[in-house]
C-alpha cells in the first residue's frame, strides 16, 4: 500500500512540475524599450541607446518618397547621421560640402549633429536637382536609354550620387559613357535601383534653402 502511495504521489508531483512550465506570466516592457512613443510599435530593442541601432529607422515603405529616402540612406551610410567617409561626404545621405552650400548650409558640424536638418537638406537637394533636370525629366521619363528604363526618381537618385551635370552628360552621350562616383558606383546602377519611386510631390526649385 505504501509503495502505491509513493508511486502515485511521484506521478502527481511530476505532472505538476511539467504543467508549471506552461503557466503564463505578465511581461511588462519598460518605457525605454520602445523606439517610438507608441507602445504598440513593432520596433522593439533590448537597449536604451537608440544609437546602438543605426539602421532601425529603415522602414518598409514601398515606393513612397519615404521609401525613396530610406533606400538611398541605407545604400549611402546605412542610415548613420554622423558618418563621414574618406572623401569628406557626410551624414545619412552623404552630402558634399558643395551640395550643402548650394542649399544654404555652411556649418557642417551643426549639420552632422542635427538629424532634422539632414532630412530637410535631402528634400531640398532633390528639389534643386529636379529643377536642374526638368528638361531631361520631361524628355526621357518613361523612355529607354542605354538599355535602362528611365524614371524621374532614378534620375534624381543618380543626381544625388554624381550630380545633375553628370546625369545630363549621360543623356547627351545616349547612355554610352561610363559615369561613376569616387568609389566606383555607377550612375546606371542608381537609375535602375531607384526607379519608379514616387517623387511627384517634390516641387522643382532653382534655389531652395534650408533652415530650422
Amino acid at each position: 500500500m505504501l509503495k502505491k502511495w509513493i508511486y502515485y504521489t511521484s506521478i502527481a508531483i511530476a505532472v505538476a512540475f511539467i504543467s508549471s512550465g506552461f503557466k503564463t506570466f505578465k511581461n511588462e516592457n519598460q518605457p525605454w524599450f520602445y523606439t517610438v512613443d507608441d507602445p504598440e510599435s513593432l520596433f522593439q530593442f533590448p537597449s536604451q541607446n537608440i544609437l546602438d541601432y543605426p539602421v532601425s529607422n529603415l522602414l518598409s515603405t514601398g515606393k513612397s518618397f519615404t521609401g525613396f529616402k530610406e533606400a538611398i540612406a541605407f545604400k549611402e551610410s546605412q542610415g548613420q547621421y554622423k558618418l563621414v567617409n574618406a572623401y569628406g561626404y557626410m551624414g545619412k545621405y552623404q552630402f558634399g560640402a558643395g551640395a550643402l552650400h548650394a542649399i544654404g548650409i555652411h556649418n557642417t558640424a551643426n549639420f552632422l549633429n542635427n538629424p532634422q536638418l539632414q532630412e530637410k537638406a535631402f528634400t531640398a537637394l532633390i528639389a534643386k536637382n529636379k529643377w536642374e533636370l526638368k528638361d531631361e525629366i520631361e524628355k526621357y521619363d518613361g523612355k529607354t536609354v542605354g538599355g535602362i528604363k528611365i524614371t524621374e526618381s532614378g534620375m534624381l537618385a543618380a543626381a544625388h550620387l554624381v550630380g545633375a551635370g553628370s546625369v545630363k552628360k549621360f543623356f547627351r552621350y545616349k547612355g554610352k559613357r561610363q559615369i561613376t562616383d569616387g568609389f566606383g558606383t555607377s550612375l546606371k546602377s542608381y537609375l535602375r535601383r531607384y526607379a519608379n519611386y514616387d517623387t511627384s510631390h517634390i516641387v522643382a526649385q532653382d534655389n531652395p534653402t534650408v533652415s530650422l
